[in-house]
């Protein structure tokens, strides 16, 4: 083992233990935070999943309803002039180091008559078809938001978990490893130097009873 066997040396592995098992630990406490919140939000996005998932199932059935009665043209020409961008930003905030996503939009839904289509030409079974879909569009918006975030999450987990295990199962035994063989060293120094005395002192002893 290429290690210097001093005091020094004892003193900086004894040191390097404890910054590593304090990092160790203050990961330990990172990875908690983040699973915290990552078991938070995994249930708000099954909720939220499943809830959109119900919502497109009936606004579906909305929309046949409204084919069915107005035919495809004229549902088709309610929704092109219905079209519009939706303004949203993207806020964030940090749970330990992460940048959790958060959506910050203008209201989905609009009244009847802020759609742009004819009110003349369409009849309410084209405004709930419509208002199925905002609603749709409303919990995408939530999803994909949840989403990013989980994945930001399992992420920096992930990375966590691998410096954890590297901490606990190579960086930290390796240097209670080298601890160990200094002081084993040291010590076998230490014995070496009293056996060198004591057979000096003898010797010294048998000298003077000599003389």
């Amino acid at each position: 083992m290429s290690v210097s066997a001093t005091r020094s040396e004892l003193l900086a592995r004894r040191a390097r233990i404890a910054l590593a098992v304090q990092g160790r630990e203050l990961l330990k406490e990172k990875r908690a935070a983040l699973m915290r919140e990552f078991n938070r939000l995994g249930a708000s996005v099954l909720e939220a999943m499943e809830a959109l998932e119900r919502g497109a199932t009936d606004a579906g059935r909305l929309l046949g309803d409204a084919v069915a009665a107005h035919g495809p043209e004229r549902v088709h020409s309610a929704a092109l002039a219905a079209e519009r961008e939706v303004e949203l930003s993207l806020l964030s905030r940090s749970v330990a180091g992460v940048a959790i996503v958060e959506i910050d939009k203008e209201a989905v839904a609009r009244p009847r008559t802020g759609r742009g289509y004819s009110l003349a030409a369409t009849s309410a079974r084209i405004d709930v078809a419509a208002e199925g879909f905002e609603a749709v569009l409303d919990g995408l918006l939530e999803v994909a938001a949840l989403e990013l975030s989980l994945r930001r999450l399992a992420d920096e987990i992930g990375r966590t978990t691998r410096r954890v295990n590297a901490l606990e199962h190579v960086v930290v035994p390796r240097l209670e490893h080298e601890r160990a063989f200094i002081a084993l060293v040291l010590e076998e120094r230490e014995l070496e130097g009293r056996i060198r005395l004591l057979r000096a002192r003898s010797k010294v002893e048998r000298g003077r009873r000599v003389a």
